[in-house]
């Protein structure tokens, strides 16, 4: 069964949920992000998390720009973003030294409301996905998508980058799945991920994306404005 066949309304995902806070990581919808699990704490939440209704919110921790703080901090009063993304584990492999890697796939943003007090070594949050209620409906939008210049100046930061991609792959991929599996895998800070993450829709996401890509290439002395 798909994410769309299986969630139809926000009522169709839990009201709380365990969350792994990760800096500079966002999940979007039907977009997927790997990971390589070995922590105890998020090991016992996978362990919960698959005998339950596998799903996970990915939330990012507020941290200073210039802190040295831990990826996922221990700390479980540690102030975390007010926005983030549940997904469900839809592929697990546990190796031999005991972690795990997992893909989640991405179903719809929720806003943090509260936080349950338990004595699970993980947190788990009190969510609304109310305001992201039309991340259910997919490619919603993509119609409003300049792709064109999405396209362009993705072209201009991979030749600046010296990256090779599949190009006829990107050219088949739709507006939603190109737009949010960039934007999770793209190597910008957490203030930048949390932008995209919070985006009105995909068109805006997709400006974010572009304006990004341009800041970077004027830094670095290039431009993408002449590529055709």
């Amino acid at each position: 069964m798909s994410l769309t066949q299986r969630y139809h309304k926000p009522q169709d995902l839990p009201p709380r949920i365990p969350v792994f806070p990760l800096r500079g990581a966002i999940l979007l919808p039907r977009a997927t992000l790997p990971l390589n699990v070995f922590e105890p704490r998020y090991l016992a939440m996978l362990d919960d998390v698959m005998a339950g209704n596998r799903v996970i919110g990915i939330l990012q921790p507020v941290v200073a720009a210039d802190s040295d703080d831990q990826e996922s901090p221990i700390d479980k009063s540690a102030h975390l973003r007010a926005v983030g993304c549940v997904g469900r584990v839809t592929s697990y492999q546990e190796l031999d030294d005991g972690r795990l890697v997992i893909t989640l796939t991405g179903v719809m943003r929720f806003e943090c409301v509260g936080e349950a007090e338990t004595d699970t070594p993980y947190r788990i949050m009190s969510v609304s996905y109310d305001r992201f209620a039309s991340d259910l409906s997919e490619g919603l939008g993509e119609e409003m998508v300049d792709r064109e210049n999405l396209l362009r100046v993705l072209r201009a930061y991979l030749d600046a980058n010296g990256l090779k991609t599949d190009w006829s792959s990107i050219q088949r991929a739709s507006n939603e799945f190109l737009i949010n599996a960039l934007s999770v895998m793209c190597p910008y800070g957490p203030e930048e991920k949390q932008a995209l993450l919070e985006a009105r829709d995909l068109k805006s996401r997709a400006e974010v994306l572009v304006a990004l890509a341009e800041i970077e290439l004027a830094s670095n002395g290039s431009s993408g404005t002449t590529l055709q």
